[in-house]
């Protein structure tokens, strides 16, 4: 096993504080953190602001479990804090349920050396010394590890540049990408948030020598996030201002839009909200975009294509993925032809439709509601960045058949027809060639999810996502009944899709 280590100086209780919240925001189930030191180096002052920074409580109660050998805490995944100053003997490790502790969650344990060899050969030793006033933190650990490591501390040298020093970090939201976010907070300041999105691998090339990211249009840095937000504040949208921004290492700070969704607490779809993100829709499709736009002097983004390459690689991702879900078997090559020349069938009437910008993921996650403002600065939107110029009905689709929750079809129908009664009052719309192209962008969206939420179980072991399949396959069934999607209709009835 690769290892490697880090020396940072703590002058003060604060620096520690910092970097256990620092430590906090990159922890991930199965890490073990070693904490070694003698009396009084402060071992429980860093372990409290790990655990702290994981709760998003800087005020927690955190006891030393001194006695109690053990105290387990639930966060965004469970926290055990070992203190094996008072361990009779190694054995008794064991029976404190070590094994279970690390599972599903971090384990934190002080003394470690009482527990002799059994620890994994894969913790991480933190050594903390005497240096001054102050402590000196040696970190020891894997190569992955120290790599996250790495990139929470660059995210602090961030902050600290920005003018955020000595802000509090507090963890708020992942999505089904590398992306991340936090709330960042500091004394006498609106909170703001920070967007980590590393740049990811490039993949294996899939098609022509190209990776499916590149086809797909997936964007790899965040470049195009700063774009699109500049070009939607420019055209009186509320979308995020950047404040601060490391484009060679993915970090953003943005505004905080708000917290408040277009959901209720149940989580079930506010009919209202929904039927005023779908005129919002509307307003951005009544504007010209060109795909030029400057994120910053000097660096200008291109708002690529939704072309034919990208809306096949998408909808293959269902021969790739979920085919062989249902049926326990690859796809065979005839399945593949056949699903190719149906969809090709109905990409021919998508080229002839209105074409804007599409946002790409227009759903309840992604939109913020703010009750305090009124007209399109009521809404939100954040989660732009994949953006292409494309069919304007793909976003309706996204918004009208929400992946995250489940739209019944009374209330997509009226979704629908809030934006064409708001584009028919424009003048010059279609409303027919609008109803193929949305038929088309929903199934086309829909069949694309279907693989992704199983790629993402199979590939990135993260089932959470095969619970919305259902939900899914009954939008993929609404859609296809549009006449423009026959060859796809017959071809799902065949292969069992549905």
């Amino acid at each position: 096993m690769v290892e490697r280590s880090i020396e940072l100086d703590l002058p003060d209780e604060t620096a520690s504080s910092i970097l256990g919240e620092d430590l906090a925001a990159m922890l991930r189930p199965g890490d073990v953190l070693a904490l070694h030191g003698d009396l009084g180096m402060g071992k429980t002052t860093l372990a409290r602001a790990i655990i702290r920074g994981l709760h998003g409580e800087p005020d927690l109660e955190v006891p030393s479990p001194t006695f109690t050998l053990l105290q387990a805490y639930e966060a965004r995944f469970p926290i055990h804090h070992f203190d094996l100053y008072r361990l009779a003997a190694a054995d008794e490790f064991e029976e404190l349920g070590f094994d279970e502790a690390v599972r599903d969650g971090v384990a934190l344990i002080e003394w470690p050396e009482r527990a002799e060899e059994r620890l994994p050969g894969d913790a991480v030793a933190v050594v903390l010394s005497e240096l001054g006033a102050g402590r000196r933190a040696h970190i020891t650990g894997p190569a992955d590890f120290m790599a996250r490591l790495d990139r929470s501390l660059a995210i602090r040298g961030f902050l600290d540049r920005s003018g955020y020093r000595g802000a509090t970090r507090a963890y708020l939201v992942g999505d089904a990408s590398a992306r991340a976010y936090e709330t960042i907070s500091l004394e006498q300041a609106a909170p703001v948030i920070l967007m980590n999105a590393p740049r990811p691998p490039s993949g294996p090339p899939v098609r022509d020598g190209k990776p499916y990211a590149q086809i797909a249009h997936i964007s790899e840095s965040v470049v195009p996030f700063v774009a699109i937000a500049r070009a939607l504040r420019d055209k009186g949208f509320c979308a995020p201002e950047v404040y601060a921004s490391d484009f060679e290492r993915g970090l953003l700070l943005i505004e905080n839009l708000g917290s408040e969704g277009i959901l209720d607490a149940d989580g079930e779809p506010i009919g209202e909200r929904y039927l005023a993100s779908a005129e919002l829709l509307a307003g951005i499709h009544r504007h010209e975009w060109q795909p030029q736009i400057e994120a910053t002097p000097g660096i200008v983004h291109t708002i690529p294509p939704f072309d034919r390459d990208a809306l096949s690689i998408e909808s293959e991702l269902l021969v790739d993925w979920y085919l062989p879900h249902i049926a326990g078997r690859p796809a065979t090559d005839a399945e593949r032809a056949a699903f190719s020349r149906a969809w090709a069938a109905v990409f021919d009437t998508l080229d002839r439709c209105e074409k804007s910008i599409v946002l790409r993921d227009v759903h309840s996650p992604n939109i913020i509601w703010r009750k305090d403002r009124s007209g399109s600065d009521r809404i939100g939107i954040i989660d732009f960045q994949d953006a292409m110029i494309g069919p304007s009905a793909y976003d309706v689709a996204s918004l009208a058949m929400d992946a995250r929750v489940t739209i019944p079809a009374e209330l997509e129908n009226a979704i629908v027809e809030a934006y064409v009664a708001a584009r028919q009052a424009q003048g010059g719309f279609d409303r027919r060639a609008f109803e193929a192209a949305y038929a088309i962008t929903a199934a086309q969206r829909n069949t694309k999810i279907l693989g992704i939420f199983v790629r993402l179980d199979v590939r990135d072991g993260k089932p959470g996502y095969l619970k919305h399949l259902p939900r899914i396959r009954s939008y993929v069934a609404r859609a296809i009944t549009h006449p423009a999607l026959r060859p796809v209709r017959d071809l799902y009835a065949e292969l069992g899709i549905l």
